[in-house]
C-alpha cells in the first residue's frame, strides 16, 4: 500500500510532534511504501532526507519562492497538487502544527481531492480495509483512497545504526503544475496585519500562605464561573453574521448587527446555503466537528478561514480576527480579502468537573498523591505537554495548545511554569491557583492566587501525613 505522510518542520528545526505521530502510524502499517511530503524553505531538504532513515522509501520537498507566505488554503492547494501526482492509497497528516495550530490543512486537502476523511485518529491498522480508532474511542472503517489526521498519540522511533538515507527530491511549482497565483501569499485569502505580545489572559495574582488554600478553593467554588468577557466590542457592526451553533453567539454579538444561528451540516449543504444568503461573516465553534467541516466549506467557497480566534473587531465593513500564534506567545491580527470572512472561535469544552488540578513536570514525583486528592475533591486531573511527552501522564488529559481546553470553577496549577502553550487551554477557568517555588514563574501572571512553595506544601494542607 502506498502511503504519503505530510510533514512539517517546526520553528525549532524538529519534526512537528503531530506529524511525528503520523509518520509512526504509517511505519506501523504492514506492507506499506511510505513517501514523505513537505513544503518549506531550502533547509527542509536535508530535514526530509534525514527522516527517510526511519523507513520511508521516498521524500519530496516542495520548494519555490512562490510558496512563501501561504495560509492554510494556499498550503492545502499546493500540497493537494503534489499528492495528486504521487497518487497514494492513503494520506496521513498530523492533526495540526504547534506553530500554526489551525488543524485546517488535512480537511482542506481531503476536500480538494474528494477523499473520505477521518480526523482525530489515535491509531490505525490495516486488515482488508484500514481500521482507524479516533480520539473519542470510536472505531471507523476507512475505504481507500482516503485521508486521516492523527493525534499526538505515538512517539516516533529512532533510526537504526545501519539505516540508509535517501536524498529528497525537490519540486518547484512547474514540476507538478501549480498555479503560482494560487500559491503562497498571492493565493492566501487571510492576511496578518500585525502581531503583538499575548497579555490578554493576565490576571492580578494575590500571593497567599498554604494555610489559606482551603478558604480560597471554597470561595472559588461558591462564586459563579468567571465570564469570558470579549476584549473588544465594536461600535460599528457587520450587517449579517452567521453562527454555526450557539456556542459562538456571544462573540458574534461583538461584531454583528443581525445574528442568525444555523446547525452544522455537511460541507456541500453549508457552502450552498452560505452562497445563497451571502452573510458578511460565518463563525464556527472550536469543537472537533466544526474544525473538520469549516475548512472544507472554506475550500468550496474559496474563502479564508481564521482558526481559534479569541477576539473579533470590525469597522462595519471588514472583520478583523485575533488569534494566538507561535505557541500562544503572540497574538496576530488577521483579516480576510475574500467574502464571507470565516473564523473558528475558541470555546471551552463542556464543563464536567468543578475542580481540575493541572500537573506540570515539576510535580511529576507526586502524581499518586495528587490523584488521591482529586478523588477527595471529586474533580479531575490535567497535564502539561512536557509531562505527557515524557510519558508520565496520557495524552488524553493534556490541556493547552496541542491538547484540550477546560473551564472548571477552580483550576489548581501544580509545578507548572506557565508557558502560553498551556495557558491558552485554561484561560476560561474561574479561579486559578498556582503553586510554584519560583516567585518569578510566568504562571503567576495568569493566576488569581499564588503560593510560593513546593507541591508538598500544597498536599500537606489536604492529605494526612
Amino acid at each position: 500500500m502506498k502511503i504519503t505522510v505530510c510533514i512539517r518542520q517546526s520553528a525549532d528545526g524538529e519534526i512537528n510532534p503531530f506529524d511525528a505521530s503520523a509518520y509512526e502510524t504509517a511505519l506501523r502499517i504492514k506492507n506499506s511504501e511510505i513517501t514523505l511530503l513537505s513544503m518549506g524553505p531550502e533547509r527542509t531538504t536535508v530535514f526530509l532526507s534525514d527522516l527517510t532513515r526511519l523507513g520511508a522509501v521516498r521524500a519530496v520537498h516542495l520548494c519555490d519562492k512562490s510558496f512563501a507566505g501561504a495560509d492554510t488554503l494556499a498550503t492545502a492547494y499546493t500540497l493537494s497538487l503534489a499528492l495528486k501526482k504521487l497518487s497514494p492509497d492513503l494520506i496521513i497528516c498530523g492533526r495540526q502544527s504547534v506553530d500554526g495550530d489551525t488543524g485546517q490543512v488535512g480537511p482542506s486537502i481531503s476536500e480538494m481531492l474528494s477523499l473520505p476523511l477521518v480526523t482525530g485518529v489515535m491509531k490505525a491498522d490495516m486488515a482488508e480495509e484500514l481500521i482507524a480508532v479516533t480520539r473519542s474511542g470510536v472505531q471507523k472503517t476507512v475505504y481507500l483512497p482516503a485521508l486521516i489526521t492523527v493525534e499526538k498519540s505515538l512517539r516516533l522511533r529512532l533510526p537504526s545504526i545501519r539505516s540508509k538515507r535517501i536524498e529528497a527530491e525537490v519540486w518547484n511549482a512547474q514540476a507538478f503544475g501549480a498555479d503560482i497565483l494560487r500559491c503562497g501569499l498571492a493565493g492566501s485569502p487571510t492576511r496578518v496585519i500585525k502581531t503583538f505580545e499575548n497579555s490578554e489572559d493576565w490576571r492580578k495574582c494575590r500571593f497567599i500562605e498554604p494555610s489559606e488554600l482551603n478558604n480560597v478553593i471554597k470561595a472559588g467554588l461558591e462564586k459563579s464561573m468567571r465570564k469570558a468577557t470579549p476584549a473588544i466590542v465594536s461600535e460599528k457592526k457587520l450587517k449579517n453574521v452567521w453562527c454555526v451553533g450557539k456556542a459562538v453567539v456571544n462573540m458574534a454579538e461583538t461584531v454583528g448587527e443581525n445574528i442568525t444561528v444555523h446547525k452544522i451540516e455537511n460541507p456541500e449543504i453549508m457552502a450552498e446555503k452560505i452562497r445563497a444568503a451571502g452573510p458578511d461573516a460565518v463563525l464556527w465553534g472550536s469543537d472537533a466537528l466544526s474544525k473538520e467541516i469549516a475548512p472544507r466549506v472554506a475550500v468550496q467557497l474559496q474563502t479564508g478561514l481564521c482558526a481559534d480566534c479569541t477576539s473579533l473587531e470590525t469597522d462595519g465593513e471588514k472583520l478583523y480576527m485575533y488569534r494566538p500564534a507561535c505557541s500562544g506567545d503572540i497574538i496576530a491580527k488577521i483579516y480576510c480579502i475574500t467574502s464571507p470572512a470565516m473564523a473558528t472561535i475558541r470555546t471551552p469544552e463542556e464543563k464536567t468537573e468543578r475542580i481540575i488540578i493541572g500537573i506540570g513536570y515539576g510535580a511529576r514525583a507526586h502524581i499518586s498523591e495528587i490523584n488521591k486528592l482529586v478523588k477527595k475533591f471529586g474533580g479531575a486531573i490535567a497535564a502539561t505537554r512536557k509531562i505527557v511527552d515524557n510519558d508520565y501522564l496520557p495524552y488524553e488529559i493534556q490541556v493547552g495548545l496541542t491538547g484540550k481546553t477546560v473551564n472548571p470553577d477552580v483550576y489548581i496549577a501544580l509545578g507548572i511554569s506557565g508557558a502560553m502553550h498551556h495557558i491558552v487551554g485554561i484561560r476560561r477557568s474561574g479561579t486559578v491557583i498556582a503553586v510554584n517555588t519560583d516567585k518569578n514563574a510566568p504562571i503567576f501572571r495568569f493566576a488569581d492566587y499564588g503560593v510560593i512553595g513546593t507541591v508538598e506544601d500544597f498536599l500537606n494542607e489536604f492529605l494526612p501525613v
